[in-house]
């Protein structure tokens, strides 16, 4: 990673940048158009080629006092070293507030740091970066 897009502020700098390089890497080689099913098949080729190691449709439960309420299903769990960081994908033009705050739910129900919620739109594979506080 280059020295000047470190900062000491970051969680998981070089960790996300590894996952960003993955995300490009697939818009890249598949372009615009495609259904988020494609993306994300074309993320777990480059994860396994890349030997990362991940997981998909990862079945977390929202609990509340021990209850189960519900499930959620994270696109991705990444694990580089010792960060574990949730991977969502959309094919959006934006980032729309429902689509944070899904990120936002995975982090809380997980307990993680950090999700990258990424939208691979006409012009190239966007990027956030969503941090559990």
């Amino acid at each position: 990673m280059p020295s000047e897009l470190k900062r000491d502020d970051l969680i998981y700098p070089k960790e996300c940048y590894e996952i960003v390089g993955i995300l490009m890497e697939v818009y890249k080689k598949l372009g615009s158009g495609y259904q988020e099913k494609y993306y994300q098949r074309g993320i777990a080729e480059e994860l396994r080629l890349r030997n990362k190691k991940f997981a998909e449709q990862v079945a977390v439960p929202l609990l509340y006092k021990e209850k189960k309420l519900g499930t959620y299903f994270l696109d991705f769990l990444v694990e580089i070293g010792d960060a574990k960081i949730v991977v969502e994908i959309k094919k959006d033009d934006h980032f729309s507030k429902h689509n944070i705050e899904q990120v936002v739910g995975y982090l809380k129900a997980t307990n993680l740091k950090l999700g990258i919620l990424a939208n691979f739109t006409p012009k190239g594979v966007r990027y956030k970066r969503i941090i559990n506080l």
